[in-house]
């Protein structure tokens, strides 16, 4: 492999449409065969596949992938030693932090981690759980789950260890969170060896910051406007998140063009305000990245 192209490990399973719009957001288009695992990218420099999240971190230590995509939860879990290099809030539908979290059936009599002692555990994380249980001081049976893990309690198990974003999931199935072991979301984490040549940790440094800047636009969005210049300062004092617009001035001087970025959630509460201070031409529009 030359030192210039560089290889990325692609998280398959529930990350894998997002992520795939992530990168498009962030202006590389990716394709793929719906049973393929070698993706197209519209980069000369980038090549890399789509394995499970689950194994990402073991192939980025190994050297396989130059830099990849997963979860903190299965670095911790593969104990892999990697470059962190940045930190990618989002998911299969939201921009939460998941958890990692122990579940009993509603109606179980187990209230607390302390209580789990002697009894057995499914899951997939295996490791994180039996330190946690370590660390509280609780000796149970830890054993691996292959999915549908939310199903084996209580008939073939006393409690599980789950990941969740909301908690709809499992208050669904009826079940109850008595603690939470780890906070998790997915990282961009680079090989050591990749990390220290030049010309890739380049590439990787532009791929964290254009991917940040995607994720930090979806919750912003471009506001602008005409409003009379007399006005102008009343909106940029009462109104903290337009203290630095671009404020050009119109053919008629007694009137200028304002333009920023804000927060999606604070519009409804900015428009009325500019209504009232005789805003005219108010355009709100999307954006794709927010550099800072």
């Amino acid at each position: 492999m030359s030192d210039k192209l560089l290889m990325i490990g692609f998280p398959k399973g529930s990350l894998e449409e997002s992520t795939i719009a992530l990168f498009a957001k962030a202006g590389w288009k990716i394709t793929k065969g719906s049973r393929s695992y070698k993706p197209s990218i519209d980069d000369p420099d980038l090549d890399g596949r789509f394995v499970r999240a689950q194994e990402i971190s073991r192939y980025v230590e190994q050297g396989f992938f130059d830099c990849g995509l997963t979860g903190y939860d299965w670095i911790i879990e593969n104990g892999s030693d990697v470059v962190e290099v940045c930190d990618l809030v989002y998911s299969k539908a939201t921009a939460l932090k998941s958890r990692w979290v122990l579940c009993v059936k509603e109606d179980s009599p187990i209230k607390s981690v302390k209580d789990l002692e002697g009894k057995r555990i499914a899951t997939e994380l295996v490791n994180v759980t039996r330190k946690f249980l370590e660390g509280n001081g609780v000796n149970a049976n830890v054993e691996f789950s292959w999915g549908a893990t939310e199903v084996k309690v209580p008939d073939l198990v006393d409690a599980i260890a789950d990941i969740t974003e909301t908690g709809s999931s499992l208050r669904a199935n009826n079940l109850r969170i008595i603690d939470t072991m780890l906070y998790t979301n997915t990282k961009l984490v680079a090989n050591k060896t990749a990390w220290e040549n030049p010309e890739k940790r380049k590439k990787i440094e532009s791929i964290a910051m254009l991917l940040q800047a995607a994720l930090d636009a979806n919750n912003k969005v471009g506001l602008k406007m005409n409003l009379p210049k007399h006005n102008l300062a009343k909106i940029i004092g009462a109104l903290p998140a337009l203290r630095k617009p671009t404020v050009s001035q119109l053919s008629d001087p007694a009137w200028v063009a304002v333009e920023t970025i804000v927060d999606e959630k604070v519009v409804r509460e900015i428009v009325p305000i500019l209504k009232e201070n005789e805003a005219e031409g108010i355009v709100e529009y999307p954006l794709n990245k927010v550099i800072p």
